[in-house]
């Protein structure tokens, strides 16, 4: 069962250019700049916690409050209630003040701005987003240079608040729509730590339509039949799209390379369906997210692609495989041994533990 609801789609006065986009240097990251009638760029970023820091209601973000808001014998009580030793610390000693929340901007910002020469990708699949209004604050402060529409965002059922999105330089062909997953009542006391599938279809520059669906599945810890369940209703919706429609799934898929290795997961409940971008041609790309307890490396994110079913009269649109490229030039988005460096509140470094990754598909 779907929950379908309109995007939220708020307009900004003004858009602001800031000198916080990476160094020249750090932009063209191996991909061609520049959109064209002929060719359109697609990026997916989990940005690892972009939050404000006000409380939302019915949230569990309290972690990302300033210190000031933390001194209450509520908020200590909720945070002793944490079992993870290391988020409970972070619950109860955390500062997540202005200062913080605009250097997190910042650094995210210069992350999307290193493709395309210093303008971003065209389409970009966001995972860990609060809400709206941070979004909307990332892509008018921070993302001038991108000239993106308004932001795409509909509240889901997380119970942490974090949301799956999109920013696009492309119009929307209709309002988007945000699907909740279901999953067996056996999984029921985990669906609170589940985000939906948003679905939007974008206007390429011919005039055809390509329909996105932005992903952030269940995490590894959950079991594996949550993330086959996953896979299964992303194939359902692509399915049901018409044959002359294109289509991506851009996102956090949360698979390990173990996990694939052990049940099989690509091969059975991906490439049936979808081409996986990164597997058509990214160099020597290892992975965009990096377990040191194990030493291994994964493509916890990924870009799925589907051409159209039904060639007609419009033109084809391809995966270009050789633009599949990690974005991970930009400053502060590697620790010294070559591995992600995750945004650190206190130290100010890092960016995210995830890589983004980006690809181009093109009319033939």
């Amino acid at each position: 069962m779907h929950n379908k609801g309109k995007a939220l789609l708020l307009t900004a006065a003004t858009t602001i250019l800031v000198a916080c986009s990476a160094k020249q240097d750090d932009v063209d990251n191996g991909v061609s700049a520049g959109p064209s009638s002929r060719s359109v760029s697609i990026m997916t970023f989990n940005v690892e916690n972009l939050f404000d820091n006000r409380h939302d209601s019915g949230k569990n973000d309290r972690t990302f409050l300033p210190k000031s808001r933390k001194e209450t014998d509520g908020h200590r009580a909720q945070c002793a209630a944490i079992e993870v030793a290391r988020w409970r610390d972070q619950c109860l000693n955390w500062d997540w003040n202005d200062a913080i929340v605009e250097r997190k901007l910042a650094v995210i910002a210069a992350a999307i701005l290193q493709v395309d020469g210093g303008r971003g990708p065209d389409i970009l699949a966001l995972q860990e987003v609060e809400n709206l209004q941070i979004l909307e604050r990332l892509r008018t402060d921070y993302l001038g240079a991108a000239q993106y529409r308004p932001a795409i965002l509909i509240e889901g059922q997380d119970v942490r608040g974090i949301d799956v999105a999109f920013l696009s330089r492309l119009e929307l062909s209709e309002p988007a729509t945000l699907h909740e997953m279901t999953f067996a009542e056996e999984f029921s006391d985990r669906v609170g730590d589940t985000r939906g599938i948003l679905e939007a279809t974008f206007v390429l520059p011919d005039g055809a339509l390509a329909t996105g669906f932005s992903v952030h599945f269940p995490a590894p810890f959950h079991p594996t039949d949550m993330r086959i369940s996953a896979y299964q209703q992303l194939a359902a919706l692509l399915t049901g799209l018409p044959d002359d429609r294109p289509a991506f799934a851009a996102g956090d898929f949360n698979t390990t390379a173990g996990e694939d290795r052990q049940e099989n997961l690509l091969e059975r409940f991906v490439r049936p369906y979808w081409t996986v971008a990164h597997e058509q041609g990214c160099g020597d790309c290892r992975g965009t997210q990096y377990y040191a307890r194990d030493d291994s490396w994964s493509f916890l994110d990924m870009i799925l692609w589907a051409p159209a079913k039904n060639r007609g009269a419009q033109a084809t649109w391809l995966l270009r495989g050789d633009s599949v490229q990690i974005a991970n030039n930009a400053a502060g988005q590697r620790l010294e041994d070559g591995t992600p460096a995750r945004f650190e509140m206190t130290g100010g470094s890092g960016v995210s533990d995830h890589w983004p990754l980006v690809l181009h598909i093109e009319s033939k």
